[in-house]
């Protein structure tokens, strides 16, 4: 059964994407702890990202990497968190949170947004 990310890969379920090529996907955090957290994630479903190829690791952060950058200028913060926790969905993710302090890494507290809150983000970090 395939995962919760890859179905948002195949168009199955509606993300807002803020980027992708031939290997992976960016989008938005439905359950965000900041404004324009963003999952990364491959095409091709593997449960723990340190069991992908050391070749496909490389090329996500690498892809990660990109994301981060339209996210900081974007968001006008002072870094973009990486965080790996993997547990919740047993498909490899890479965490891009917006931060200005630790402290704003708290994944008990996470924002409400609306599809229009949503929306404005993903133009803002695309475009």
């Amino acid at each position: 059964m395939p995962t919760i990310f890859s179905r948002i890969i195949n168009g199955e379920i509606p993300s807002y994407k803020i980027a992708e090529d031939e290997n992976f996907y960016a989008f938005l955090d439905i359950n965000p702890l900041k404004k324009g957290h963003t999952l990364v994630v491959p095409k091709k479903e593997t449960d723990y990202i340190f069991d992908l190829d050391d070749d496909t690791l490389a090329e996500m952060i690498i892809f990660a990497k990109k994301v981060a950058d339209k996210i900081k200028k974007a968001m006008d913060c002072k870094r973009v968190a990486v965080i790996v926790l993997g547990l919740e969905v047993p498909h490899a993710h890479i965490h891009l949170i917006p931060i200005d302090r630790e402290s704003d890494i708290d994944f008990r507290k996470k924002l409400k947004l609306s599809p229009e809150e949503f929306e404005a983000i993903q133009i803002k970090i695309t475009t």
